[in-house]
């Protein structure tokens, strides 16, 4: 299992190169925008995050305790954050990193590939989270480049399963809800440019639902000693529920361990 580190520093360092930027505006569930706002505050940025109204308050404590200003709007999905966000970009010096599009943010998410290579040189299988993508697209790129005989599987909640569809029918599918504890995986509106380089770059696309997420939490807390939110927790979730056909030496890629009490709660209740 690894942890996953992000390109957003990268980012918001090119885009710095490119002009003046006086601050950088993301809309997230959470740990993008906690990115973000630690990018921001490395770089003497000013950060405005926009959230889901009753968003995680474990993701909304993290981004406040790094000083980026939060805006709260909307309902439980991404969808008004992120028009209230786009909007607010109008003004100058201001950049809207937005995770889903952004063309620097994968060659975060790509070292990853590179380091499960290095340290693993036989795996067989990478399983992966798919909310935006970002994470699986980075990844994918750079594992397919060096050793494209290892397979790459895609994880979505059952809930939240509009990247899944859309991976399956080679065409944007959205949904019209995302509900799922899952807040990392909650997306609803594809882009169609990712949706092709996931088709390109992923094998398999598996769903997991809520028990069987809240059931890897218990498993990695107790087993690994691990703290997974559920999204980190679903390429667990899919392993145990033997979704795909893994094959051998499977590396499984946690993401997150920003968990509410609540559902850390729930997990446990589970056993």
């Amino acid at each position: 299992m690894y942890r996953a580190p992000t390109g957003t520093e990268t980012s918001e360092a090119c885009a710095s190169e490119s002009g003046a930027i006086n601050e950088v505006v993301a809309s997230s569930t959470g740990n993008h925008g906690a990115a973000v706002a630690y990018a921001a505050k490395l770089l003497g940025i000013k950060a405005r995050i926009f959230l889901p109204a009753g968003c995680n308050p474990v993701k909304r404590s993290k981004i406040a305790s790094l000083g980026a200003e939060i805006v709260e709007c909307g309902g439980a999905d991404l969808a008004a954050a992120f028009e209230l966000a786009n909007e607010y970009t109008k003004r100058p010096g201001v950049y809207f990193l937005n995770d889903a599009t952004d063309a620097n943010l994968p060659a975060g998410p790509g070292t990853i590939g590179c380091e499960i290579l290095e340290q693993l040189p036989d795996v067989g299988s990478i399983v992966v989270p798919m909310g935006d993508t970002a994470l699986i697209r980075g990844v994918a790129a750079a594992v397919k480049q060096i050793a494209p005989r290892v397979r790459m599987i895609g994880v979505q909640a059952e809930r939240a399963p509009a990247y899944f569809r859309s991976w399956k029918e080679d065409r944007v599918v959205g949904t019209e809800t995302c509900d799922t504890i899952a807040d990392g995986l909650a997306t609803r509106t594809p882009e169609e440019a990712n949706v092709r380089d996931v088709k390109k770059l992923v094998d398999d696309v598996v769903l997991v639902s809520e028990e069987q997420m809240l059931r890897a939490i218990e498993i990695l807390l107790v087993e690994e000693h691990v703290l997974a939110e559920p999204a980190g927790a679903a390429s667990t979730a899919a392993l145990l529920a033997g979704a795909a056909d893994f094959g051998d030496n499977v590396a499984l890629i946690v993401s997150g361990a920003n968990i509410s009490r609540d559902v850390l709660r729930r997990a446990v209740d589970v056993a």
